[in-house]
């Protein structure tokens, strides 16, 4: 008989701690690390290491999940750059708790705020379920390759108590907040990892309507969150404008400091410097034993356009306009056409896609890029589409419709908006490198059709630990920041390190190899619907459980991950991280 079910020989060990890296061995049985060092014995199974990277797999706490894990199996794209647990419900959107007269507009501010068809989710949501509990329980006997965790959305909680008075905005009575908070600790209790809401003027609904949570006043926010404070567990996730920095950080604040439970916030480089007023303020937080924790990029949130995408910089043409309910095919076959192209360039009227996420920015030629493979995340302005347009004497337009039908229209322009303000990565740089950040944001399962981070992970690793001029990481410092962090930072203490009693949760990766490669759309999705996904090289094998479940990006037989349901405490046995 085999001693271990499995083991990992001779990989440099990364273990999540921030600890230096070393040459380790790693069993695992019963889905825990059991051994991490010089492990005797024989395995039912053995992953020859030398030389390549032995990490816990990521914990990413920023995903939108929840309608695909409803009717999927596989948290694609996340799950090929080495997640092992993503944590959806973010933002304030989804899909429970529900009345069924309500159904039709969750659909319409997942559509409008996280770009995913509303179509697909009329599709693939089955509704069998109105409380968040019954949500829970929907999703309990569903296997998974990763592990999925929720939270309680504040945009459905204020519409399933508000009703119409919730989705114009109004002020919430005491009546609702006292609701809306018991609710909201009956998720927690019923297992949500906790509860999240939107206050940014960029999440609408697909008809156009601000999110329901935008107004919120304090009193609800803080009366919500004493609410799960009552329970002893749970977290807050936010996002804002911050158009007032100090005023906005100190709702949050008071949301941690009264419920005592830890809170974390989007954090990006929009406009001026007030991201870094945003460090100074979560630095003196902390310092004051308020937890709160901000959620960074390790990259520009950028958006993709295309025929295939949401956005393109002839979105709103006249002229294309005439072929745009043509499949891509079918709208290439046109477009090479030269008379075609003539009337198109002639009919130029810059006009924005208002309404649409990113739908100002169609024709930001100066900031917008040609996506390679693999993609340059941090691409130089002369290389602009407008730039090189200028060297060749023509003008911005005519390169971006060349490139747009080129591949079979398959190609994507890159447009690096968020955290991208100087025209480089120091800015997301100097917020990864503060004590009170983990990284986040991915937006895994959402903004299907304009934006592909959930290879925020290989970005991480590979920019940051090999390949950027400046401002590099060591790898062990990379890897805390998207194991052990983001798994203490929802409460998940028993993943995210390397150490017996640890889930198994492991990526086995090539380091030298490890590249994230040009985004794809693919028309997998309910009802034939469209999604951006994106592929990796490097991951030589990803553990969950204890299960391989994907070796060389390609999966296995194996689903084991599952829902979470709660907080989970750090291991009894083993080092005590």
């Amino acid at each position: 008989m085999s001693d271990h079910e499995l083991v990992i020989r001779a990989g440099t060990v990364v273990d999540g701690t921030g600890a230096n890296a070393r040459t380790a061995d790693v069993a695992i049985d019963d889905g825990v690390i059991t051994e991490v060092g010089a492990v005797d014995g024989s395995a039912r199974r053995e992953i020859d290491a030398d030389g390549l990277l032995v990490t816990p797999g990521f914990v990413d706490i920023h995903s939108h999940y929840d309608g695909q894990a409803s009717w999927g199996e596989r948290m694609i794209p996340s799950s090929w750059h080495g997640v092992t647990t993503v944590v959806a419900g973010n933002c304030g959107v989804g899909f429970a708790p529900v009345r069924p007269a309500d159904q039709d507009r969750l659909i319409e501010l997942m559509e409008g705020v996280e770009d995913i068809p509303g179509v697909v989710l009329h599709e693939g949501l089955t509704w069998g379920w109105q409380s968040f509990p019954e949500f829970m329980d929907a999703l309990e006997p569903r296997p998974f390759d990763v592990d999925v965790a929720l939270q309680v959305p504040h945009g459905a909680l204020r519409l399933h108590v508000m009703g119409e008075r919730g989705a114009a905005r109004e002020a919430a009575t005491n009546d609702d907040i006292d609701l809306m908070a018991a609710l909201a600790r009956e998720a927690v209790e019923g297992g949500a990892l906790g509860f999240t809401t939107s206050r940014t003027l960029n999440h609408r609904t697909s008809t156009g309507e601000f999110t329901p949570t935008l107004t919120a006043e304090a009193d609800e926010l803080v009366g919500i969150a004493r609410a799960i404070g009552s329970t002893g567990r749970g977290v807050l996730q936010v996002v804002s404008d911050f158009d007032d920095v100090d005023a906005e950080f100190a709702i949050f604040r008071r949301m941690a400091e009264e419920s005592g439970r830890p809170l974390s916030f989007s954090l990006v480089q929009a406009r001026g410097d007030s991201w870094r007023r945003q460090l100074d303020l979560l630095a003196q937080a902390n310092a004051d034993g308020v937890e709160m924790t901000g959620q960074v990029a390790p990259r520009a949130v950028g958006l993709l356009l295309g025929l295939q995408c949401t956005l393109h910089p002839l979105l709103t043409n006249p002229v294309f306009r005439e072929i745009a309910a043509l499949p891509v095919e079918r709208q290439v076959a046109v477009m090479v056409d030269a008379a075609f192209k003539e009337r198109v360039l002639a009919a130029d009227v810059q006009q924005r896609a208002d309404g649409k996420l990113g739908g100002r920015l169609i024709h930001a030629f100066r900031r917008m890029y040609e996506c390679s493979d693999p993609p340059d995340y941090e691409p130089d302005a002369a290389s602009s589409i407008a730039a090189r347009a200028e060297r060749l004497g023509r003008t911005p337009l005519d390169l971006a419709y060349d490139i747009l039908i080129a591949d079979g229209g398959r190609t994507f322009l890159y447009l690096p908006s968020l955290n991208y303000s100087d025209g480089n990565l120091d800015a997301a740089g100097e917020m990864l490198a503060h004590p009170n950040t983990v990284i986040g944001l991915a937006d895994g399962g959402a903004h299907v059709g304009t934006i592909c981070d959930a290879s925020f992970p290989t970005t991480l690793l590979a920019l940051w630990g090999r390949d950027r001029d400046r401002g590099r990481f060591e790898l062990p410092f990379l890897v805390q920041r998207h194991t052990h962090a983001t798994a203490r930072t929802v409460g998940l203490l028993d993943r995210g390190v390397l150490a017996p009693g640890y889930r198994a949760d492991v990526n086995v990766i090539d380091f030298e190899c490890l590249t994230a490669r040009r985004p794809e759309m693919r028309h997998d999705l309910p009802a034939g619907g469209k999604r951006l996904v994106q592929s990796a090289d490097g991951y030589v094998a990803t553990i969950v459980a204890g299960e391989v479940t994907y070796e060389n990006g390609e999966p296995c037989g194996p689903l084991p991950g599952r829902l979470v349901r709660g907080s989970k405490p750090a291991p009894t046995i083993g080092a005590d991280r």
